[in-house]
């Protein structure tokens, strides 16, 4: 009989969990740990001066916008996406499943590149765009399309799986006794995936604030108008500013920090139905 992983001796099971902690802290702990001594090294005044200069001002506020922008569009097709693939037979739901998950296999880069084949002046609708005076690329619009793009399967993929392990019985059920789609929407579809729906949305902010390769190709990297934080860290950290960088990196580690807070306690709280929701 094969022996499981329960019934290994304990000095391995201690050996495995030291080695698993070992590895967790040499290329996690420690390189978060870094980034804010490094943003201390010479004290908190010079820190909080490096959240005062003006393009650092500028990088956090266009971050926190297409934040705002990409993750509420986001939640729509998510939403929507899931909803017609779980609950509806139509041609081509392969299709879709697979065109969902195409920013999982593709470089972000490639991704970045492929918009500024698209709408740059040299692109397929470049000399539209200039006759009307419409910039995309090198914009605050461009960064909102890459952004989009790098992270929409996130809301989808954690829907797709828990609405069609329920099945459609509810609604039909809810249909029958004479409620709205919408309502049937609202009233028994939503509240069963609330969850997984607030989970995926924290996976899509933290993609969102934190993307740089589709970001970089797009923005242009014209200070105070289309960097966002990642961007400033490069920038900064490129002209040996190394505490206004740090500063930068620390408030984006910071961010994730609480991002995976939040994640922890879903998943702490709410772990059957994420569970089910992941289980693809």
């Amino acid at each position: 009989m094969r022996e499981t992983a329960v019934n290994e001796s304990r000095p391995l099971q201690w050996l495995l969990i030291g080695a698993a902690l070992a590895f967790l802290a040499l290329f996690l702990v420690l390189p978060l740990v870094a980034v804010f001594v490094e943003a201390l090294r010479k004290g908190v005044e010079p820190l909080l001066a490096s959240y005062a200069d003006e393009d650092t001002i500028a990088a956090i506020y266009l971050t926190l916008i297409v934040a705002a922008i990409a993750v509420p569009l986001n939640l729509v097709f998510g939403v929507a996406a899931a909803w017609a693939i779980a609950k509806f037979e139509f041609h081509g739901k392969s299709l879709l499943i697979s065109l969902i998950d195409l920013p999982f296999s593709v470089s972000p880069v490639v991704s970045g590149l492929t918009f500024v084949l698209l709408f740059g002046a040299q692109g397929v609708f470049g000399p539209w765009l200039d006759a009307w005076d419409i910039k995309i690329i090198f914009a605050v619009p461009g960064i909102v399309l890459a952004t989009i793009f790098v992270t929409f399967p996130f809301i989808a993929r954690e829907l797709i799986p828990l609405m069609q392990e329920q099945g459609t019985a509810e609604e039909e059920a809810a249909l029958t006794l004479g409620a709205s789609g919408l309502r049937t929407f609202m009233t028994v579809t939503l509240p069963n995936v609330r969850w997984a729906l607030l989970y995926g949305v924290l996976l899509c902010n933290a993609r969102a604030m934190g993307e740089f390769g589709a970001v970089s190709v797009v923005s242009g990297h014209i200070r105070g108008l289309t960097n966002t934080m990642p961007l400033q860290v490069e920038i900064l950290y490129n002209e040996y500013n190394f505490v206004g960088a740090f500063a930068v990196a620390a408030l984006l580690a910071g961010l994730a920090l609480v991002t995976l807070a939040a994640k922890s306690i879903l998943e702490w709280r709410h772990a059957e139905g994420l569970s089910t929701a992941r289980r693809h």
